[in-house]
C-alpha cells in the first residue's frame, strides 16, 4: 500500500486554542505536499469511546493509502504506547488507549502490522509531556505520508488496547441494544443495524419509555416534534425528533437500553 499524502485528523481539541493549527503546521513543515482533512475536532474532551465511534463511521470512505491521525489522549505523557496500525487499506496513528477499537473490530483479519512508535528520529526535537499530538503524532503522520515505511518508526507488537463493544441481544420476537452515540442534532444512534431487522415485516422501537411504531425513511416523513425511528446513513437504527433533539426530549444518554419488538 502506497501512502497518498492524504491525512485525516480527529481530535478533542476544538478550534479555540490553536492546537489543531499547530499540528497542521508541523505536518506541512515536513511534507508541504500533504493534504489534510479535518474529520472532527469536536469530540468531547477525553471521550475515547466517542472518538472511536466517529472514526469508525467515516474512515472507510477515504481512498486506500489514507493516514488517519487520531489524538484523543487523556493518558498523554504516561506509559501508554503510541501506535501505527497498518491495515490492507489505510494507516492509523493514535495513542494505544482504545480509540481504534472499532477499526480493529472491523479489520481484524486485514490488520497487517502494529508498530510501537519508539524511534525519536521521527519526532520533534523537544517533546512536551502534555502535547504528543504536536511533537510525536503529527510528525510521524507526516513522515508516513512521505512514504517512510512503518517499520522505521519502531518495533512490531502483536497487541493493542481495545474496549468491549456491547452487542445487541436477540430474544423471542425482540432485540435489545443500546444507544451507542448521540450526534450533534441529538439523534440517538444505536448498536442495532438494518441487517438485524430484516427478518421482521413490522417493528416497534422502545427507548426511555417511548414506543415508536415502524421506521421512517426520512426525517421529513414525520411531523415537527414527532419522535421517529429510522436507519441512519451508516446503517444503524436511530431515533430522532423531527426538527428537534431526541436527547433533550427523552432525556437520553449513551448506554440507554433500546428494545425492538418485531413480527
Amino acid at each position: 500500500m502506497k501512502p497518498t499524502g492524504l491525512i485525516t485528523l480527529t481530535t478533542d481539541f476544538g478550534m479555540q486554542d490553536g492546537n489543531v493549527g499547530v499540528m497542521k503546521g508541523v505536518i506541512y513543515g515536513i511534507n508541504p505536499q500533504a493534504r489534510i482533512v479535518d474529520l472532527s475536532h469536536d469530540i468531547e474532551p477525553q471521550n475515547i469511546t466517542q472518538a472511536a465511534f466517529v472514526l469508525s463511521r467515516h474512515y472507510r470512505y477515504f481512498p486506500g493509502g489514507t493516514i488517519h491521525l487520531v489524538v484523543v489522549d487523556p493518558g498523554v505523557g504516561s506509559e501508554r504506547r503510541a501506535l501505527i496500525v497498518q491495515t490492507a487499506q489505510a494507516l492509523f496513528v493514535a495513542p494505544d488507549n482504545g480509540v481504534l477499537t472499532y477499526v480493529v473490530h472491523d479489520a481484524r483479519r486485514a490488520i497487517k502490522h502494529i508498530i510501537d512508535i519508539s524511534n525519536p528520529e521521527f519526532w520533534l526535537p523537544y517533546i512536551s509531556p502534555v502535547f504528543h499530538g504536536r511533537d510525536i503524532f503529527a510528525p510521524v503522520a507526516a513522515h508516513l505520508s512521505l512514504g517512510v515505511p512503518p517499520f522505521a518508526f519502531g518495533e512490531e507488537v502483536n497487541d493493542l488496547v481495545t474496549f468491549p463493544l456491547p452487542q445487541a441481544e436477540r430474544g423471542e420476537g425482540k432485540l435489545k441494544g443500546q444507544v451507542a452515540h448521540i450526534d450533534r442534532f441529538g439523534n440517538l444512534l444505536t448498536n442495532i443495524y438494518r441487517r438485524d431487522l430484516l427478518s421482521w415485516r413490522e417493528i416497534k422501537v422502545r427507548v426511555r419509555n417511548r414506543e415508536i411504531v415502524g421506521l421512517s425513511r426520512t426525517y421529513a416523513e414525520g411531523q415537527e416534534g414527532e419522535v421517529i425511528a429510522y436507519i441512519d446513513s451508516s446503517e444503524e437504527l436511530a431515533v430522532a425528533v423531527v426538527n428537534g433533539s431526541a436527547r433533550d426530549l427523552l432525556g437520553a444518554e449513551v448506554g440507554d437500553e433500546v428494545e425492538v419488538v418485531g413480527q
